[in-house]
């Protein structure tokens, strides 16, 4: 299956792929892990080390970020910034099809 990327509309099925990155302020973290458990990319986890508060802060890990914004949408201490990297659309090509134009009946 070959897909073409273009940032233009075209027939066929199209898929979004949204790479993303989110800075996480560590020092600000309270570490409740509401961020971890709305991930659907389980991008987000507890650090193991503490930040100068004695908390456990979120630290970003992976790279399969979507941009959704879940976890900054969630964060009670509003310390989670998310970046979209790139908006690129791909088509299905193998499926790509040309509308067709019906006669008018008579």
């Amino acid at each position: 299956m070959a897909f073409a990327f273009t940032k233009s509309r075209a027939f066929g099925k199209i898929r979004r792929l949204m790479a993303g990155k989110i800075v996480i302020n560590t020092e600000r973290c309270k570490g409740c892990g509401l961020c971890v458990i709305v991930c659907p990319k389980n991008s987000i986890v507890i650090s193991d080390e503490s930040n100068k508060n004695g908390y456990f802060p979120a630290k970003f890990e992976g790279s399969q970020c979507t941009s959704c914004s879940a976890c900054a949408i969630i964060c009670p201490e509003a310390v989670i910034e998310v970046y979209t990297e790139g908006n690129i659309v791909a088509i299905d090509q193998s499926k790509k099809k040309k509308p067709a134009l019906s006669k008018p009946k008579t």
